[in-house]
């Protein structure tokens, strides 16, 4: 029970990956968590799920992170049920593998917007609590395709977690002063029921391969870093911690 009386606010944490993998283990700890994601059915059943599961109070809201009016008002259904905002989980992300000479604008700004000017727009409206309570852990989804050549159309989502970690080190030393934790998490391919969805799947076997660990990481991988950088790892801040199974080493 490390978060009892803490408020862990997840985005895209509806869905069978990360999100939804974290949200489950801060409300293990004791965390009461505000489930949102795009899809607001999705987020009221899986908040109803945790409630059930846990004991702890929650919260499903409907939230587009693209959209500045609906993370704002989500943040301000948050304080209003909760009083506080201890814990942001930027997970909210999309791909759409396309190569550079054919990708449309739409591609490349719905996965940017997604990724890196959503993580904006829930920082900054994360913050003015954060900043009032004099603490918070904020923690951001990246990947290692910020640091990698890949020639399999994901040139915008590269791009945009490699915008992330840059914004990720930028904010940990403007709020630094306020007790307040920045730190980005970087995945390689962690696998979930909807990934075949999303690649083909020579391209699945492909990201597999690269691996040297002889397992499938998880969600539950990616999960128990971020509860250790928003429990035991106070004094790490605007760091890149790596999840990859030694895919990637640096």
């Amino acid at each position: 029970m490390k978060l009892k009386d803490k408020v862990a606010f997840l985005t895209g944490a509806a869905g069978a990956g990360i999100g939804r993998a974290t949200a489950w283990l801060l409300a293990k700890e004791g965390a009461k968590i505000v489930i949102t994601d795009a899809h607001e059915e999705r987020s009221r059943s899986v908040s109803d799920e945790i409630a059930r599961g846990t004991g702890v109070d929650t919260l499903g809201i409907g939230c587009d992170v693209t959209q500045r009016n609906a993370v704002e008002g989500a943040m301000r259904s948050a304080l209003q049920a909760f009083g506080r905002i201890d814990i942001l989980v930027n997970n909210a992300g999309t791909n759409r593998p396309a190569q550079v000479i054919s990708m449309s604008d739409e591609a490349w700004d719905l996965v940017l917007n997604t990724t890196l000017r959503g993580t904006f727009y829930c920082c900054r409206a994360a913050l003015p609590a954060m900043i009032k309570q004099g603490s918070g852990r904020i923690v951001n989804i990246g990947s290692v395709a910020a640091f990698m050549g890949l020639a399999a159309g994901h040139a915008h989502y590269a791009a945009a977690k490699a915008g992330l970690t840059a914004f990720t080190r930028c904010l940990a030393m403007e709020v630094a002063p306020h007790y307040i934790t920045v730190n980005t998490v970087a995945p390689s391919f962690i696998y979930n029921e909807f990934i075949p969805h999303i690649y083909p799947e020579e391209e699945i076997k492909r990201m597999e391969e690269m691996i040297p660990y002889p397992r499938k990481g998880t969600p539950e991988d990616v999960a128990q870093t971020v509860l250790f950088l928003v429990t035991d790892g106070e004094y790490i801040t605007g760091q890149t911690i790596c999840v990859t199974g030694g895919s990637w080493m640096h």
